[in-house]
């Protein structure tokens, strides 16, 4: 393979609907991506959300207004802002979104947690799905379908959008704890372990939204305060 030929590949375009194609013409046509937001962080809840799209958007594409949807995480506050909007208030997609918040981290674990927020947002989509795209590895617990999706939030336009939702939810929780407890700067960090929160928690001490049970939060160093 020529570098010609591996630079023609690599600026390829993907299809971030190939998956939910493949579905369709195996006869599915409620197909949903599922993914989360806030599963690092050492303050606030674990946010899913799930996404089911028109089966026309599948075959033809998405909206003008959808141009450039992708991973959360690749896209600015203000285009996330903005597609959040379009997904909500776009009749024909379905969604829904659920959390789970610190007290229940800590007491199942954040993996459980997050498969938790996963299976309640997908029970809260009407109707519900015939299959599921998810990002990441299999979710054991999952009660639909799946096909698990390494890096899936920029394979597929379904978990692109769930990602969105959850993420654009999530730190807008964070940003009405700031108005709570402003001292430990959730409006800018989103609860992860920056320098200027780990500062913030050798001077006040946590919150009711901090999780305990991760360092350096843990009672096993409790030196830290």
């Amino acid at each position: 393979m020529g570098p010609a030929f591996r630079a023609m590949k690599k600026s390829a375009k993907v299809d971030r609907f190939e998956y939910e194609r493949a579905l369709l013409r195996a006869g599915a046509t409620l197909i949903a991506g599922v993914d989360e937001a806030g599963r690092g962080p050492l303050a606030g809840p674990v946010v899913a959300a799930a996404v089911i799209f028109p089966s026309q958007w599948i075959k033809e594409g998405l909206p003008a207004e959808l141009e450039g949807l992708n991973d959360s995480k690749q896209l600015t506050e203000t285009r996330r802002e903005r597609f959040f909007a379009c997904l909500t208030e776009r009749p024909e997609v379905c969604f829904a979104i659920a959390r789970v918040d610190a007290d229940t981290i800590d007491a199942i674990n954040i993996l459980a947690a997050t498969h938790r927020a996963m299976n309640d947002a997908l029970a809260r989509l009407k109707p519900p799905p015939q299959h599921v795209l998810v990002d990441g590895l299999r979710v054991k617990s999952l009660r639909f379908p799946q096909t698990a999706l390494v890096k899936g939030d920029s394979r597929s336009y379904s978990i692109a959008a769930a990602s969105v939702l959850a993420k654009v939810t999530r730190d807008r929780l964070m940003l009405e704890f700031d108005q709570a407890w402003p001292q430990f700067g959730f409006a800018e960090h989103k609860g992860y372990g920056t320098a200027r929160h780990l500062a913030a928690l050798v001077e006040h001490g946590p919150c009711p939204i901090h999780r305990r049970s991760f360092a350096p939060l843990k009672p096993a160093q409790t030196e830290l305060f």
